[in-house]
């Protein structure tokens, strides 16, 4: 399965692929920059050993749009089946959902099926969320989420706990 650690054989030489980890949370309703800025940043935790994948990636032409809300003809990637098709694929292949609702003031619709397919592909789900009070807390939510944490630092550190080996001279975040 692809990000899975393992070996490939291609002719006579063998790589070794990266785990994959999907980057989920809210997008309408905020700016593409507070949008990817979690995400760019919890990319940068997790690299070298860890592939992030964003639903903002090569989108940088909604940066000038303002509030981002639905979908966006001018670009394949941002229409309507633009969005299902990669977002669905990026789920299904990778090795963890990681879902960051902290601060939500709005519930996200994309997310939420993003989460029931992390639940149907038997995908561990990573999700940050408040302990009380967030719009999405919901019985099929919780049931979904593997793993609750309320910090997206913590978060970080149980992606690499699932999809990496034994890490040496790491210690579980404060925040």
């Amino acid at each position: 399965m692809h990000g899975e650690l393992s070996l490939l054989k291609q002719g006579k030489a063998l790589m070794f692929t990266k785990p994959k980890v999907y980057l989920a949370g809210a997008i309408s309703g905020l700016t593409y920059d507070e949008a990817v800025n979690w995400r760019e940043y919890a990319a940068q935790v997790l690299a070298p050993d860890i592939v992030a994948y964003s639903p903002l990636r090569q989108k940088h032409f909604l940066a000038d749009v303002g509030v981002l809300d639905g979908s966006y003809a001018q670009n394949s990637l941002s229409t309507d089946r633009g969005i299902m098709t990669r977002d669905h694929w990026d789920c299904r292949t990778s090795d963890v959902i990681l879902v960051n609702f902290l601060g939500s003031s709005k519930v996200s619709i994309g997310t939420c099926m993003e989460i029931a397919w992390a639940f149907a592909y038997n995908k561990p789900l990573v999700m940050v969320m408040e302990e009380k009070g967030n719009i999405h807390d919901h019985p099929m939510v919780r049931e979904a989420i593997g793993y609750k944490v309320d910090t997206l630092g913590k978060g970080l550190a149980i992606v690499k706990a699932i999809l990496l080996p034994e890490t040496t001279g790491y210690e579980w975040p404060s925040n």
